[in-house]
């Protein structure tokens, strides 16, 4: 009985496989008001309250009226020792089965958890990077000792790792678009590993760094895996955004279409300009690709989107039978929808874009505030 009622702490990889795994969870989120409503820790079988710390400074009686017996609690915090002190005083009360965040949610910002998506037809298989606390996805292609990484985020050890335990030297890293959310890896990433760089030009007009173009025509081959590149330049989230097909089987659509949205055409300052261009790619392009193609997406906005295994995927034909951004038949009405009342911006999205760009340069203390909170790529993101 004891050792239920000693203090423990949960990492943030144990937090997102018991997300994953749909176990039961009740949190109590002790960050202020406001970056609590504006983002927190979610999942079907969690159950989260938010007390702010400083009204828990004189005892934890509010919180334990608040808390029911028998379930496992979590405290978590922005960095962690607020959620600590909280935790023990909770433990002090004589509650069993309690944990605190460590790192808080920074930590949980940056977990990535890969997903095996499917084996490969040459051998091989394709991996999803999922990073839970934020909603972005990479992936990994795997193939005869090679291996590209797409749309790779900053916590490039990860994705090194990963290479190494499947036996794989990283010779491909591609951005499908200029990201605005979150800080790309790609680029730092190919460096690291002696590996090529790819990105669309027409998103790197004022990129201050050499790459390679990631256009129409192109094939880039992983192993025994060929990466098409063509037909699918789809431009809407950003001018340049361009879908990748894998193994004739999987459509990587950046931040054009998720499971339950589309992207947003507004993160440049140019929705008006490219409110045509999405229309054209979902309800043109896309409908001219087999419809048996399965979609993966570069972020997810709730967890409703993330299916058996934390697997974030869906059939294009199902997609285009459900998801309302690709049923919106009217173009005035699509237009509206896609540059009227959108969710706000992501946090420090122009200081992303800069630093996407080359042209800023953050310390990692920086990069980490910059990236805090959700990644609001889609129009339904609220």
């Amino acid at each position: 009985m004891e050792a239920t009622k000693a203090l423990s702490v949960m990492t943030a990889r144990e937090l997102t496989r018991l997300v994953l795994a749909k176990e039961e969870l009740f949190i109590l989120d002790v960050r202020n008001e406001s970056d609590f409503n504006d983002w927190r820790i979610e999942g079907e079988m969690i159950d989260v309250i938010n007390i702010p710390y400083f009204e828990l400074l004189d005892g934890v009686d509010p919180a334990l009226d608040q808390i029911p017996n028998g379930k496992k609690i979590l405290v978590v915090c922005a960095k962690e020792g607020s959620s600590k002190f909280v935790a023990e005083q909770i433990v002090q009360a004589g509650r069993g089965n309690v944990h605190y965040l460590e790192g808080g949610m920074k930590s949980w910002s940056e977990h990535l958890e890969p997903v095996k998506i499917s084996d490969l037809k040459g051998g091989g298989a394709l991996y999803q990077f999922v990073r839970i606390g934020k909603g972005c996805l990479s992936y990994m292609i795997v193939s005869n000792g090679e291996a590209a990484v797409v749309d790779t985020l900053r916590m490039t050890e990860v994705f090194e790792e990963f290479a190494k335990s499947q036996g794989a030297t990283i010779k491909h890293t591609l951005d499908t678009h200029l990201h605005a959310d979150h800080i790309s890896g790609g680029r730092k990433l190919a460096e690291q590993t002696g590996g090529t760089y790819w990105l669309p030009p027409k998103d790197a007009d004022e990129v201050t760094f050499s790459y390679e173009k990631l256009e129409e025509g192109q094939d880039i081959t992983v192993g025994n895996t060929t990466i098409r590149i063509e037909p699918v330049y789809s431009p809407g989230h950003t001018i340049g955004s361009t879908s990748l097909i894998v193994d004739e089987k999987f459509l990587l659509t950046g931040d054009i279409l998720f499971i339950e949205s589309i992207g947003r055409p507004d993160l440049a300052g140019k929705a008006e300009d490219w409110v045509g261009d999405l229309r054209e790619t979902l309800y043109k392009r896309y409908k001219e690709l087999s419809q048996d193609l399965f979609v993966l997406p570069a972020h997810f906005g709730k967890v409703s989107e993330l299916r058996e295994g934390g697997k974030v995927m869906a059939k294009l034909s199902e997609l285009f039978g459900k998801n309302a951004g690709l049923n919106i038949q009217d173009e005035e009405a699509f237009r509206s929808t896609v540059t009227e009342n959108l969710p706000p911006q992501p946090n420090a999205y122009l200081e992303i874009r800069q630093t996407n760009m080359g042209k800023m340069i953050p310390s990692e203390e920086e990069q980490q505030e910059m990236e805090i909170g959700p990644n609001r790529c889609a129009v339904h993101d609220k």
